[in-house]
């Protein structure tokens, strides 16, 4: 810091030697910026204000990230809606439609008009809660600024309807896209689901696959209570087979000379099969398993019985007696054919039941399957609905926006000018201008000392000559020459306090002006 001011302190010398080159400078600046402040033009701005609704408008550039984020910060939002807003295709529109191209053919002179306005005009805003946005540009023609600011009004408006009847169209047209789309999804789920349900509609009935396994176990011990009681009616059987092979038959003659053959063993069971076939027949039609086998057993002892009938016709007509029976035979072959047919039809009875119980098995292993591959089709299909009215309602809304005609914008208050002038602010850009000057002055007597300098002291010379200095002598005192140098100094603080004087005349007559305008 020493070092810093003491070098400051060297160029001193070297710059009062150098004061008049720094005072004329600063004269020739302080006049010429002197009379650039009273020559700059002045300056009127004209204002709009406006209510935006930064929601719709600001939403759009935030939508395609992943997730919606909230809206920025108030700054934030302001520069996005002066970018958004303020951009080269409106103010290009809005050269054309005020006029302000009129005249100029060359294209760079357009260009520079439109970025002029681009940096001219600006977009403020009131509050906090950024509904409410100013709209301002300043120009020293006050009819011009009034219609630019009018201008990019009208064409924001323009704009903004324009755009929003144009997303709306096309929001709409996606919408019935969209909505075609999903029908044809709906109707192809909706096919699925009834062809799935056809294909399994004994399992896909109101509460078949939850008492699918309660049907499978009662169908189950039906089955083994056939095959115990199939069993008892065979070991029945059997005992009146042994019983019946222990006794011999006798021949009786009848009278007349005629004989009649009976075979009431195979009779019983034929009245039995076909009262059972008669039952079966009103419950049941004839395709049906139990119907057709009763049907084949009394087709089999039909056969059977005309068989015997036949050898017992040959072997009467032998004889020429008449062939009777035991009546405990007689009596053990009716136990017999009851038991027989009882057998036959309980083993129907149980081939129907084991088919039936393989049947639900095989169903009861597959319900699982087929009541996930239910419940992922009703899921499928409830999407695919809940889509298709999701777009449906969305479409309705579109419509109903499109013939609200909804706007972003909003006039609050029209183009307005203002009758004074709004800058420069000629005050600070005087003083602006004064510092110049004096600043100008100081650069100007330091830069001359640097260009020709000139050793002052012993301290000076020996860091120039980089010599040691053995001493250094006095000037001898004289009367003359420092009453010139007295003059000369009077002088330079007179033309310093001349411009300085200037300057705050310059300030009296603004102050004055400023006071009376």
């Amino acid at each position: 810091m020493d070092d810093l001011v003491r070098q400051v302190l060297s160029h001193l010398p070297g710059m009062w030697r150098r004061r008049w080159v720094g005072l004329a400078i600063g004269w020739v600046v302080g006049l010429i910026a002197a009379v650039l402040v009273f020559t700059i033009p002045d300056q009127y701005e004209a204002r709009a204000r406006i209510q935006v609704d930064t929601q719709s408008i600001l939403r759009p550039l935030l939508s395609g990230l992943a997730a919606q984020p909230e809206l920025p910060e108030p700054a934030q939002q302001v520069a996005m809606l002066t970018g958004t807003l303020i951009n080269r295709p409106n103010v290009e529109r809005l050269v054309h439609a005020a006029g302000l191209d009129a005249g100029l053919t060359d294209p760079k002179q357009k260009e520079a008009l439109v970025e002029d306005l681009l940096r001219g005009i600006k977009l403020t805003s009131e509050g906090e809660e950024l509904q409410v946005f100013t709209l301002s540009y300043r120009d020293p023609d006050p009819a011009k600024a009034e219609r630019v600011v009018a201008g990019i009004v009208t064409v924001l408006m323009d704009s903004d309807v324009g755009s929003r009847r144009e997303d709306a169209d096309q929001a709409r047209k996606f919408i019935d896209d969209q909505v075609r789309v999903y029908e044809r999804r709906l109707e192809e789920a909706e096919s699925r689901l009834k062809n799935f349900k056809l294909r399994n509609l004994s399992l896909t009935g109101e509460g078949q696959g939850r008492d699918y396994y309660a049907r499978m176990s009662a169908a189950q011990d039906e089955l083994n209570k056939a095959r115990v009681d199939l069993h008892a009616t065979e070991r029945a059987r059997d005992a009146l087979k042994r019983e019946l092979a222990g006794e011999e038959p006798i021949v009786l003659a009848q009278p007349g000379g005629t004989s009649r053959i009976a075979v009431p063993e195979i009779d019983g069971r034929l009245d039995n099969l076909r009262k059972q076939l008669d039952e079966l027949l009103r419950r049941f039609t004839d395709s049906h398993p139990d119907v057709q086998a009763t049907r084949r057993l009394v087709e089999q002892l039909e056969a059977e019985r005309r068989q015997i009938i036949e050898v017992r016709r040959k072997a009467a007509a032998k004889s020429g007696a008449t062939l009777a029976e035991n009546p405990v035979i007689q009596q053990l072959r009716l136990s017999l054919s009851s038991a027989e047919a009882s057998v036959a039809s309980l083993q129907a009875r149980v081939g129907a039941l084991d088919a039936r119980y393989t049947e639900l098995r095989a169903a009861a292993q597959r319900g699982p399957q087929v009541e996930v591959e239910l419940a992922q089709l009703n899921r499928e299909y409830e999407v695919q609905v809940k889509n298709y009215q999701e777009l449906v309602t969305r479409r309705e809304s579109a419509a109903i926006s499109g013939r609200m005609g909804a706007t972003g914008f909003r006039t609050v208050d029209p183009a307005r000018v203002s009758r004074t002038p709004v800058g420069p602010d000629r005050m600070l850009v005087l003083a602006g201008a004064f510092l110049a000057a004096i600043g100008a002055g100081l650069a100007a007597s330091l830069l001359f000392s640097l260009i020709a300098p000139v050793v002052h002291d012993a301290r000076s010379l020996r860091e120039v000559a980089m010599r040691p200095v053995l001493g250094a002598i006095s000037m001898v005192p004289d009367v003359e020459r420092d009453r010139q140098t007295r003059r000369r100094a009077m002088a330079f603080l007179g033309g310093l306090g001349g411009l300085v004087s200037m300057y705050g005349t310059l300030f009296v007559i603004l102050s004055v002006i400023y006071r009376n305008s």
